[in-house]
C-alpha cells in the first residue's frame, strides 16, 4: 500500500512537527531551501540540521523545479550542485523533477513548459535522465508538465513519450492527477487514455493538489485542497498503477502559511481515508 506524503516547509519548523504524525514521507524542494552566496546557491545549514533530525521519524523524498532537464542548450548545473549536497547530507529515498524546461539560453522563463514530443527531444531528455540515474544511484522520477500553450507538432502521444523516456533512461514516472485535469481543461487531453497507456512498471509516485484558473487557463498552482473530481481521478489511477510507493499532497511553499498546518493536516487525513493509503497517523 502506498504511503502518504506532503511538502516540507523550511521557514516554520513547527509546521513539520504538526504534519509528521500524518505522513510517511516529506517532499523537499532543493530550490526552496537554498540561499545564494554571490551567484552560487547553497543549502541552508539550519535546514539541513532540521532535516537530519526529522529523518529519524519520516522518510525524505526530493522534488525539484529548477533542473530544466529539457532545455536544448544545457540543464541547470546549479540545481545539480544543490542536489549533490542534499544527497550527501541526508538520507533520500528517491528524487524527481519535471519533464519540461524553465530556461532558454540561460534565461528563466518565469514558468515551466512541456517538451515537444519529438524524437530529438526524446533522445535529449532520456540521455540526461540516464546520466542522473547513474550519478545518484537512487530512483529518479519525472513528472508530466501542464501545457499552457497550443500543442507543438509531435510524433508521440503524452503517454508514449513518458513511457519511452522511462524505458530508455531507467528513470521512473510521477502521475499528477491535478496536472492531468489541468491539461484536460487547457488542451483537451484524454485523461483516461493517458492513464491507460502509461506503463505501470515505471509509475512510482502519485501527486494530488488543488489550484486555480486565470483567464480561462487551469494553472499548476498548488494552493488549495484537492477537488472531489481530482480525488476520484487519483483513486482510479491507484487502481491501475500497482507500483506507486507514495501519494503526495503538494502545496506551493507560498500557500502553506495561508492554508496553515491545521487545514493541511485535515486534508491529509481526508486523502488518507479517501485513497486508502498508509499514514503515520494513529
Amino acid at each position: 500500500m502506498p504511503g502518504l506524503a506532503t511538502t516540507y516547509y523550511c521557514d516554520d519548523p513547527e509546521f513539520a512537527e504538526a504534519v509528521l504524525p500524518f505522513v510517511d514521507y516529506l517532499e523537499i524542494a532543493p530550490d526552496a531551501i537554498a540561499s545564494f552566496d554571490g551567484d552560487r546557491p547553497h543549502l541552508r545549514p539550519e535546514v539541513i540540521a532540521h532535516l537530519r533530525e526529522i529523518s529519524c521519524h519520516v522518510r525524505l523524498i526530493v522534488h525539484g523545479v529548477g533542473l530544466s532537464i529539457g532545455s536544448y542548450d544545457s540543464w541547470n548545473a546549479d540545481y545539480l550542485a544543490l542536489l549533490d549536497q542534499l544527497c550527501a547530507e541526508i538520507p533520500v529515498e528517491w528524487h524527481s523533477e519535471h519533464l519540461g524546461y524553465t530556461m532558454v539560453c540561460g534565461q528563466f522563463l518565469g514558468t515551466m513548459l512541456p517538451l515537444p514530443r519529438t524524437e530529438q527531444a526524446l533522445e535529449l531528455v532520456a540521455g540526461r535522465a540516464a546520466k542522473i540515474v547513474d550519478r545518484y544511484g537512487i530512483p529518479f522520477l519525472l513528472e508530466h508538465v501542464v501545457g499552457l500553450l497550443p500543442d507543438a507538432p509531435h510524433g508521440f502521444t503524452d503517454a508514449e513519450f513518458a513511457n519511452l523516456v522511462a524505458a530508455w533512461s531507467g528513470c521512473g514516472l510521477i502521475v499528477d492527477a491535478y496536472n492531468l485535469r489541468c491539461d484536460k481543461a487547457n488542451r483537451g487531453l484524454d485523461v483516461a487514455d493517458f492513464v491507460a497507456r502509461l506503463d505501470p512498471r515505471h509509475v512510482m509516485e502519485l501527486h494530488i493538489a488543488g489550484g486555480t484558473t486565470h483567464k480561462g487557463l487551469a494553472l499548476d498552482v498548488h494552493s488549495r485542497a484537492a477537488a472531489p473530481e481530482t480525488v476520484l481521478l487519483a483513486k482510479d489511477i491507484l487502481v491501475g498503477q500497482p507500483n506507486i510507493r507514495a501519494v503526495t499532497y503538494e502545496v506551493l511553499q507560498e500557500a502553506i502559511p495561508v492554508l496553515g498546518a491545521t487545514q493541511i493536516t485535515q486534508e491529509l487525513k481526508r486523502l488518507s481515508a479517501a485513497l486508502d493509503v498508509c499514514s503515520a497517523a494513529p
